[in-house]
């Protein structure tokens, strides 16, 4: 995939092959061709964001602009703000549809376009496209693409390529004046149904990266669609720290007013913690003693320029382009996966000076000396001896730049220059395939891990003999589940941290922290001890157990059957309440003998519903049940209100041979909270 950076101004103006102006271009600039109507939408495609498929038709009197996209490219990504300022400039006027036409197989699933129509707030109608039907209708070609309609349904103009503001804003305010003046401009506003519009909010919104840094015992998230920088204790997970105020924006300062705009990587060097924040293109400084932001690189408008040498540039100055991850390599020197120009910067932060240091600026999958080498937008970085690993997110590779030896090289993937050659293939690299890898981490020797995000699985890498293996994950999107390797589920995981024997894991779209244990070979997903700590001023309250004095749930004695059983926990939530399933709740059982044996992997459950069973094994004899329950549950009505309902639970057991049913039964009945909704 070659995207172009074209600019729409003397195609949208002169050639009377694509403007044809009803025998008067002159006079008429901005009505389309008589001839080349816009073709309807197929009918049998999932629309997002509206309450009905819309047609071409019914769209008369609206500017129309289709928005021809996939959601792992980069250049597409840069449109989205473009398209914002479009809708706020234009309102009911200008209509914006995103044509979805998935590059990756992951891509085209629409439950998964839900999810990025929600990550990237897009409130505009969404076709899912993946079978191409209305890209090849209009002859698109790349992405991004635009195909701009007049308001009588005739084809304006197209155009390919990352397109300024300022030229959709000329050509779409002349058409606006334009069929106002002749009074065929309709403003009534669109019939939308956003997606994810009544959703509660969660602690974490699809958090981008994570690093676990075992010299201060500190973990970092970058809690991406929250804006904000969460710093945890390593041990207890209890949040130490929140760095943002969750709005986005572009603002330094201290902890409590600096703004982010989905930031993504983060890089430790002693007491300072750098950011890739992606969208504000720049990289943040936060000073974790003095408790301040600073930007130290990028103005905070996207960088168009392609470095093809190796200059340094003032840091603070030069505009950069989508900074995705950042990592330390040797001299203090930060390396910065500059995702949207298909490169790799360092950052000099002592003389704050930034250079390009890794690829050409073509995308492509071209491995030569480090800076003739061609990159397909890289977005994962780690560094060790020497060596920078990175996950080439467009090329679906894993790829290795030896700076002491200057030469780049593929450890993962195919070895061919061929940006659609992905899948889901263990082996040799050149064997192996991935699909749209987004993170790579590892220790001080040994393998690598990487996140293959659209594979929605963990993978562990020989840089030895350029192996993969997959180490955890279904390979089937959507999924969330705790468990051993290799019974959990991710979904689309995007950054990896190792501390020990613990690679802590964002799984994006479950808007979670996960934790695999190396040694145990288990997946579970990390609890905050304090969550109201995570709590944001504009969404609905969140308060901790209602309950609390009431924090052990002491059962009276059951006798059970000994043999095959189960732990059945019931759980009663008040009227007008359900259960939170934007919030990982979970049970976490024990026993003080052994006459109930419960296996390993199960004593961290995922509580996914009002009933949850637990397979036991009851041995004769007598034993206590132990378990840790944390319920998140919320208003059902104005979902104005969340709470947690944290309790122990206690239950002596009899095993006998006598016993009525193998069933170790708790019910758990959660009183009305005594509080009024929207007085915290």
């Amino acid at each position: 995939m070659r995207l172009l950076k074209l600019l729409l101004l003397v195609l949208l103006l002169l050639p009377l092959s694509v403007l044809a102006q009803e025998g008067d271009p002159v006079n008429n600039p901005y009505v389309g061709r008589v001839d080349l109507p816009a073709p309807e939408f197929p009918l049998d495609l999932d629309w997002i964001n509206v309450t009905a498929p819309l047609s071409i038709e019914s769209l008369r009197g609206k500017i129309v602009l289709l928005d021809f996209w996939t959601y792992g490219c980069i250049n597409c990504i840069h449109m989205i703000p473009t398209l914002e300022r479009l809708e706020a400039q234009y309102g009911n006027a200008l209509v914006v549809i995103g044509v979805h036409s998935a590059k990756f197989e992951n891509e085209g699933e629409t439950e998964n376009l839900r999810q990025i129509v929600q990550r990237y707030e897009l409130h505009h109608p969404v076709i899912n496209d993946s079978g191409f039907r209305v890209w090849q209708t209009y002859g698109v070609r790349a992405w991004p693409s635009f195909v701009l309609i007049d308001p009588r349904g005739n084809v304006l103009a197209m155009q390919a390529g990352e397109i300024p503001f300022e030229a959709f804003d000329r050509v779409i305010g002349g058409m606006a004046e334009y069929f106002d003046s002749v009074g065929e401009l309709n403003r009534d506003p669109l019939e939308l149904a956003l997606e994810g519009a009544n959703a509660i909010g969660g602690l974490l919104s699809y958090p981008g990266k994570v690093l676990a840094d075992e010299s201060s015992n500190r973990l970092f998230i970058a809690d991406t669609n929250h804006h904000r920088i969460i710093v945890a204790d390593l041990t207890t997970y209890e949040v130490q720290a929140v760095i943002g105020t969750g709005a986005r924006g572009f603002t330094d300062g201290a902890f409590d007013a600096a703004q982010f705009n989905k930031p993504q990587g983060l890089a430790l060097n002693g007491t300072d913690l750098y950011v890739a924040d992606t969208e504000n293109h720049a990289v943040r400084r936060i000073n974790l003693a003095d408790e301040t932001v600073t930007t130290v690189a990028g103005t905070g408008a996207q960088g168009y320029t392609r470095y093809t040498v190796g200059e340094p540039q003032p840091a603070s100055s030069t505009a950069i382009s989508s900074p995705w991850d950042v990592t330390f390599g040797a001299d203090n020197t930060l390396y910065v996966a500059m995702a949207g120009v298909h490169q790799i910067w360092t950052l000099d932060v002592a003389n704050n000076l930034i250079t390009p240091s890794i690829g050409s600026g073509r995308e492509a999958l071209v491995n030569s000396t480090l800076l003739e080498s061609d990159l397909a937008q890289p977005s994962g970085l780690f560094f060790r001896d020497g060596v920078l690993y990175f996950a080439d997110s467009e090329s679906s590779t894993v790829r290795a730049a030896d700076t002491n030896a200057n030469q780049l090289a593929t450890l993962a993937g195919t070895l061919d220059n061929n940006l659609f050659d992905f899948g889901d293939m263990d082996g040799a690299a050149g064997v192996s395939r991935l699909q749209h890898p987004l993170g790579v981490t590892g220790g001080a020797v040994g393998d690598l891990f990487v996140a293959d995000t659209y594979n929605s699985t963990i993978k562990r890498l020989d840089p030895a003999t350029s192996t993969i293996t997959t180490l955890s994950g279904s390979g089937s999107p959507g999924g969330y589940a705790d468990g051993p390797l290799d019974e959990a589920e991710f979904d689309e995981p995007g950054g990896l941290s190792l501390a020990g024997n613990r690679l802590f894991v964002a799984d994006t779209n479950n808007h979670a922290i996960r934790v695999i244990d190396l040694e145990a070979g288990t997946v579970v997903t990390l609890a905050f001890p304090n969550p109201e700590a995570l709590q944001i001023a504009d969404q609905p309250t969140v308060i901790g157990g209602n309950h609390m004095d009431d924090v052990v749930l002491t059962l009276d004695p059951q006798t059970v059957a000994a043999g095959d059983g189960e732990i059945v926990l019931r759980i009663t939530l008040p009227e007008g309440y359900k259960r939170n399933e934007r919030a990982m709740s979970r049970v976490d059982w024990n026993n003080a003998d052994e006459a109930i044996e419960i296996a390993e992997a199960d004593r961290a459950q995922v509580i996914d519903g009002l009933e949850i069973r637990l397979p036991v094994t009851l041995h004769e004899g007598e034993d206590v049940l132990y378990g840790m329950m944390r319920l998140y549950y919320c208003e059902a009505v104005n979902e104005s209100l969340c709470l947690i309902d944290q309790i122990e639970i206690e239950v002596p057991v009899t095993v006998s041979a006598d016993g009525a049913s193998g069933e170790i039964v708790i019910d758990r009945v959660i009183v009305p909270p005594d509080v009024q909704v929207g007085s915290f």
